[in-house]
């Protein structure tokens, strides 16, 4: 077993510019529960593709607000507010919530069992999200991570029909629970470079695609999978040989 860390000393009279940054490092987290909001409000104007644009902003926050807070050491200025809560509050909504609210409204569960459907990846990622080794000593992620904001924009873009698109999302929902690792590909252990590197260009390829939606060529999309197939065959591989 490996040793404790310390605690992060704690700045006791921290400057006012320095307290400032921290709650705004906060504050910028938790604008992700607007953009949340304003999904919402796409989804219910059937703005389906405007959707999509509002999740790509809480991706682009959700992969910032890590960096900006360790900048600012806002653990050590602001002791008494948990920011790993908060994130996971926003990643709820943003990641599962506004996702499967998509699908469900857009009509990609099956008729007489979307409810059913919907449930699935809610109440998987409720447990998901409250598991203390949801990420592993070595850097992985433990389960399926919940990506559903990916599932979903595959299923809308390339007009999957509900009844494989809730194939998939029960099948996926099972992976939350299952004792299998998969990469976490800014802090992987085992073929980080190679990951970032495939993952920026896939980043590019989908955010291409979000702001062209919903005329984005389907070729493209098609080819965009080849990112995920390699992300799941590498969590799989290094698994099976022992490697993670």
């Amino acid at each position: 077993m490996s040793a404790a860390r310390d605690p992060e000393p704690i700045d006791a009279a921290p400057s006012t510019l320095r307290w400032l940054a921290a709650w705004g490092v906060h504050a910028y987290t938790a604008s992700g529960a607007v953009v949340a909001f304003l999904a919402l409000a796409a989804i219910g104007d059937q703005r389906f593709a405007d959707v999509f644009r509002w999740l790509s902003v809480a991706f682009a926050i959700d992969c910032t607000d890590g960096a900006l807070a360790r900048a600012v050491g806002v653990k050590r200025v602001l002791p008494y507010y948990d920011g790993s809560r908060l994130d996971d509050i926003v990643d709820y909504l943003t990641y599962v919530v506004v996702p499967v609210v998509m699908l469900y409204e857009a009509g990609f569960f099956p008729a007489g069992r979307a409810e059913c459907v919907a449930a699935a990846p809610l109440m998987a990622s409720a447990y998901g999200f409250c598991r203390s080794d949801a990420k592993t000593e070595d850097h992985y992620f433990r389960g399926f991570p919940s990506y559903w904001n990916v599932v979903a924009l595959y299923a809308y873009a390339l007009r999957i029909s509900p009844e494989v698109t809730a194939a998939w999302i029960v099948a996926l929902s099972i992976l939350v629970f299952a004792p299998l690792k998969f990469l976490y590909p800014s802090r992987a252990p085992r073929f980080r470079r190679s990951s970032i590197a495939l993952g920026a260009m896939w980043g590019a390829v989908m955010t291409y695609a979000v702001w062209t939606l919903p005329a984005t060529p389907a070729l493209l999309l098609w080819a965009s999978l080849a990112y995920p197939a390699y992300y799941c065959g590498m969590s799989f591989w290094l698994q099976a040989t022992g490697r993670a």
